[in-house]
């Protein structure tokens, strides 16, 4: 066993506030977007199918550009700190989408409509400044930085932080009432400026990891993850890939509809309340679950995650009393982070190395793009059927039931057979 590379205390500094911040940032933009649509604008499954298929193209399409880019000049910093002081601004701009305003500026169209499209579209400007930022340049970085004696426990903490930003959103809006415009005024107000605030810090603070300039043309290292000869110099990087994507696609089937279904579905007002402790013990385990991953390999880390992630779908599928629902999102909460780290590790393991920057555009097909298109629209399909509820304006709105969760376990039943059927022909 090789000597574990110590990580220096500037290194998990940057990590962790890059990683949160970038998180606390995709949380608003991947589970309370919807939110905002939904109550705002009354947007249907449709819409909010729309706007995740969206930004996966953008975030896709631009962490191809900008990493291969960050290859080509050798360069993480900057792209990470303009990245997260223009994503900031973005994120401010979303506090001017209101219905009286838009209605007062554009009087011949109705305002709920030209909201869900201007909502769309800024999520998609976002995108590109936060995949810019983080998709490409930060997880480029933390490729570079690490090595593999020590990437599950980075790795570990990283996808710990989906979770921590989960619950900081969570606790941050039970200040707000989120059917008034006003509290998410004050919303994307604040997450803006401190995106914007985190990417002034690292100027300071993020070490710029020694990588070189690819010395290539920039159209070669654009197309570098795409070429027939670079998938057979690595197959099983492509392969953990093809893992990754169904894995994702679970994920996408019911995450853009899981807080509606909370509030919606299970009346759970309080759901801030329930999900707190199931959030912060799901984080514990992911932190520890990526030096399972560093100790005990691959194997073992991964199918006791989806073990977990199988679990929480069958509870949230079967029951809708609180405490069982409390498990059961622990447990897909569980699954789902330890999940991200044991494959996130894994691939960046395989990762050549000096060039993890034009590679990120083929992680993020697989990760963001095909999930991020085929998830949702699975979602939308099982939803299509939905009850409607009439709210007290007036307009309708659908109610998602627990069949996304039905719905989610079918692609880890998928995952699980790849893995066996790779893990035979490799004689494992």
């Amino acid at each position: 066993m090789k000597q574990k590379t110590k990580l220096s205390r500037r290194f998990w500094t940057a990590l962790v506030l890059f990683g949160l911040m970038g998180q606390i940032a995709w949380v608003v933009e991947n589970m309370y977007l919807n939110v905002f649509m939904y109550k705002m604008f009354n947007a249907s499954a449709a819409d909010i199918s729309a706007m995740v298929a969206a930004s996966a193209v953008a975030a896709t399409l631009t962490t191809v550009f900008i990493g291969a880019l960050s290859d080509r000049i050798g360069r993480r910093k900057v792209f990470i700190c303009g990245g997260y002081i223009l994503w900031g601004l973005s994120i401010f701009a979303f506090s001017l989408l209101r219905v009286e305003l838009l209605e007062r500026l554009f009087p011949a169209v109705s305002g709920a409509a030209l909201g869900i499209t201007l909502t769309i579209v800024f999520d998609c400007v976002m995108t590109f400044f936060g995949s810019s930022a983080n998709d490409a340049a930060y997880n480029a970085w933390l490729t570079d930085s690490t090595d593999g004696t020590n990437r599950g426990s980075a790795e570990g903490i990283n996808s710990m932080m989906p979770l921590v930003a989960i619950l900081a959103v969570f606790g941050g809006f039970m200040a707000f009432d989120l059917d008034r415009s006003d509290s998410w005024t004050v919303i994307f107000t604040v997450i803006g400026a401190l995106t914007l605030a985190i990417g002034v810090a690292g100027i300071f603070i993020i070490k710029e990891p020694q990588t070189s300039p690819s010395g290539n043309g920039y159209f070669s290292d654009l197309i570098y993850g795409f070429r027939p000869s670079t998938v057979r110099q690595n197959p099983a990087f492509y392969l953990y890939l093809l893992a990754f994507i169904i894995f994702n696609i679970s994920i996408q089937i019911f995450m853009p509809y899981l807080i509606i279904y909370y509030e919606a579905s299970l009346g759970m007002s309080d759901y801030v309340l329930i999900m707190a402790p199931a959030i912060i013990l799901a984080s514990v385990f992911t932190a520890l679950w990526g030096k399972v991953y560093d100790r005990r390999g691959f194997g073992l880390a991964v199918w006791v995650s989806l073990g977990a992630l199988a679990a929480g779908y069958g509870i949230l599928f079967v029951f809708k009393a609180t405490l069982p629902v409390f498990i059961g999102s622990l447990l897909m909460m569980c699954g789902y982070l330890a999940g991200m780290a044991v494959f996130g590790a894994r691939i960046r393991d395989l990762t050549p190395e000096g060039k993890a920057g034009r590679l990120q555009g083929a992680r993020i097909f697989s990760q963001v793009l095909i999930p991020g298109v085929v998830g949702p629209f699975i979602g939308k399909s099982v939803l299509a059927n939905a009850e409607r509820i009439v709210g007290n304006d007036g307009t309708e709105s659908f109610v998602p039931n627990a069949n996304i969760f039905l719905a989610a376990a079918v692609p880890i039943v998928i995952l699980a057979a790849v893995l066996l059927l790779s893990g035979k022909r490799r004689g494992k």
